[in-house]
């Protein structure tokens, strides 16, 4: 093996994107999505993290810019990591965070130009409403609270280390 400059070899290491969520649920159980006017589909409150951003900082940031509050961030429950699809290029990986209970979405600040609505649904209505690949983090986030520990997705897939299924 020769050795190689270092610079050299970062310049060649494979790149990827990072996005961050937030997992937030009402004191019943229903989680809460958000409908962007770009897309039609709902998805977690969250956003891609910005170049020299930590992810659970790029989750509180997007969770004041999109609902308009400020919440604890608190556990890693789920890392997701997506190969390159459609017209992303490169693969993404997407941490969830646990950011607690909130009674209603009464206080939101949504911001128009991005977002249409927040609701809160149960977990069956949240993965029917989220892209098929992203709808397994519901699960995964459910399990990773309760047991205190976070899981791994391939693609939206539990891995084969993820016995608890």
């Amino acid at each position: 093996m020769t050795w190689t400059e270092p610079s050299i070899w970062y310049a060649n290491l494979p790149a990827f994107h990072a996005a961050a969520a937030g997992f937030i649920t009402d004191p019943e159980g229903n989680i809460l999505l958000v409908k962007p006017n770009y897309n039609d589909r709902w998805t977690f409150p969250g956003g891609y993290v910005e170049e020299g951003e930590y992810p659970h900082l790029a989750c509180a940031r997007e969770l004041r810019e999109e609902l308009g509050v400020a919440l604890a961030v608190k556990d890693l429950l789920v890392v997701d990591w997506a190969p390159p699809a459609g017209q992303r290029l490169r693969s993404l990986v997407s941490f969830t965070f646990d950011c607690g209970n909130i009674a209603d979405r009464h206080g939101f600040d949504l911001p128009g130009q991005e977002l249409d609505d927040a609701a809160f649904f149960s977990p069956q209505e949240a993965e029917q409403n989220l892209p098929e690949n992203v709808a397994p983090r519901v699960r995964a986030a459910m399990r990773a609270r309760a047991r205190r520990a976070p899981v791994y997705l391939a693609g939206g897939s539990a891995t084969a280390g993820d016995t608890t299924r």
